[in-house]
């Protein structure tokens, strides 16, 4: 019997729904000193990655209150000496801008802090390195993001000199599988407090 399309849509969007209602459930019962912990040790596992180390130009973005740390990674990455760019939002979608300082971000349209209007856009091409957030990411690579398709838009499947895609998540928001759809693009690796897991191999913690 032929599979109806429509059907498998709406399960994949109920199955969507369910994982952001019980992860985003799960993400806010961590305690302060939870986050912070888990964010230092993911920053470890990142740091010690041939892709961290060999990349001169780094983009990461201004966590929410909800997400693994971002702030502390920032000052590890800038006192290596990267560059470092955050997103900011713009009409067509995300501009990446170098930032040198932490405190040079403001609060942007949906309250996430970003760099300051007037920031000059910087394109990322391959050797680069994007540290993705999202709700859940499966063992293959896939991402269930927020649903406003920000960073599909930015990386899409199969384009060329594409930067290297990294999911940043608590442990626990690794599941067994995430729904996904053709414009949607795998990360090349998932880096959690545990260690860093890539397509095709098991979780491992950094030397």
């Amino acid at each position: 019997m032929a599979s109806d399309p429509h059907r498998a849509a709406s399960d994949s969007r109920a199955e969507k729904r369910r994982l952001r209602a019980s992860l985003s459930v799960r993400r806010r019962v961590l305690s302060p000193s939870e986050r912070t912990r888990a964010g230092e040790a993911a920053a470890g596992h990142l740091c010690a990655s041939p892709e961290c180390e060999g990349s001169g130009r780094i983009a990461l973005y201004a966590a929410l209150p909800d997400e693994m740390p971002t702030e502390a990674l920032f000052r590890v990455l800038a006192a290596r000496g990267k560059q470092l760019l955050l997103p900011r939002l713009v009409l067509e979608g995300l501009a990446f801008c170098a930032v040198e300082r932490w405190a040079d971000l403001r609060a942007g349209r949906l309250g996430v802090l970003e760099p300051p209007e007037g920031s000059s856009r910087i394109d990322l091409e391959e050797g680069d390195l994007v540290l993705v957030p999202g709700l859940a990411f499966d063992p293959e690579g896939w991402r269930l993001g927020r649903g406003r398709g920000h960073y599909d838009r930015s990386f899409p499947p199969g384009a060329e000199r594409a930067p290297v895609l990294f999911g940043l998540a608590y442990a626990f928001q690794v599941v067994a599988a995430v729904p996904h759809d053709s414009h949607d693009r795998r990360m090349d690796a998932i880096v959690t407090e545990r260690g860093i897991s890539r397509p095709g191999h098991p979780s491992r913690s950094s030397p």
